[in-house]
């Protein structure tokens, strides 16, 4: 009895057959990781491509989504992005002061003089106007594009009327008040608000804001090299 139990045992398993099973499961994986890092190095080198990247990231995304992405940055499409900005206004340029104006004689003035003081705020607006941007004034080469912008332009010089007003008005014993004097200090005031941007350079603040507008336009568009005069 105690015979035919011990050769009813069954015989143990090699130890080798296992490691060897271990050892090919082991190197299969090895081998499916490196795949794997060699096919994400690869599509990661691709989207940094400059020439391939887009290209990769369009059929990316059409296979994911069934529709093709793409993005247009043809002479024409530049053309129009750009002109749809129109009348970019680019500087705001404010001022406060105080205007006189007067009517005098050979009389004196408490006899027949008009005089008016007024304290005004006005403000005088500038940019460039892109709706003049013309067809062969933008050049694109590949990733390169070159912008000539139209010249910067004062669009708008105005007083504010909440915040203009009278200051003091001394009129003769022997003349009515002209009622046109207000209205003539106003256009003085506008005259010298005016004068006194142009001096401090808006035109050129305005050029130098448009530039970079139209500088970060471009760049969203996708282009390295941008050249604007």
């Amino acid at each position: 009895m105690l015979k035919d139990s011990v050769d009813g045992l069954q015989p143990p398993r090699s130890g080798r057959g296992v490691g060897r099973l271990w050892v090919a499961g082991g190197t299969a994986l090895l081998i499916g990781v490196l795949v794997g890092a060699v096919f994400v190095g690869s599509v990661g080198w691709l989207l940094l491509s400059r020439s391939s990247g887009r290209a990769l990231l369009g059929r990316v995304f059409s296979a994911v989504t069934g529709r093709t992405l793409t993005i247009d940055v043809s002479q024409p499409t530049v053309v129009d992005r750009i002109q749809r900005l129109q009348r970019l206004e680019t500087v705001v340029y404010t001022m406060d002061k105080i205007v006189t104006g007067a009517k005098e004689n050979v009389l004196p003035d408490f006899l027949t003089g008009d005089r008016l003081l007024m304290m005004v705020h006005g403000e005088v607006v500038a940019g460039i106007d892109l709706s003049e941007l013309k067809s062969n004034d933008v050049r694109v080469d590949g990733k390169k594009v070159r912008v000539h912008l139209p010249a910067p332009q004062v669009f708008m010089t105005r007083l504010d009327s909440a915040k203009t007003r009278v200051y003091s008005r001394q009129t003769g014993l022997l003349v009515p008040t002209d009622p046109n004097l207000e209205t003539q200090v106003r256009q003085a005031a506008e005259q010298q608000l005016l004068e006194a941007a142009m001096a401090d350079g808006i035109l050129r603040n305005a050029q130098v804001n448009a530039a970079s507008t139209i500088r970060s336009l471009l760049q969203g568009l996708g282009f390295e090299e941008i050249e604007l005069e």
